[in-house]
């Protein structure tokens, strides 16, 4: 259970970013196929979700 709490806000973090990374995508993203990372929603995603990982583990102890 300590382990669970342990990675809760990191793993908060990482969905959050993927939910932001599609919504990026699907909103906002690159109309024209030459953008790496916002022409597709599985590569927007997953920056999403790296980053917020990464976000998340700013706060970590």
């Amino acid at each position: 259970m300590d382990k669970i709490r342990k990675h809760l806000g990191i793993a908060i973090g990482t969905v959050i970013g993927l939910a932001a990374g599609f919504l990026y995508w699907k909103e906002i993203g690159c109309t024209s196929g030459s953008c790496p990372i916002t022409s597709s929603p599985v590569n927007s995603s997953i920056y999403g979700a790296v980053m917020g990982g990464l976000g998340a583990s700013i706060f970590k102890k």
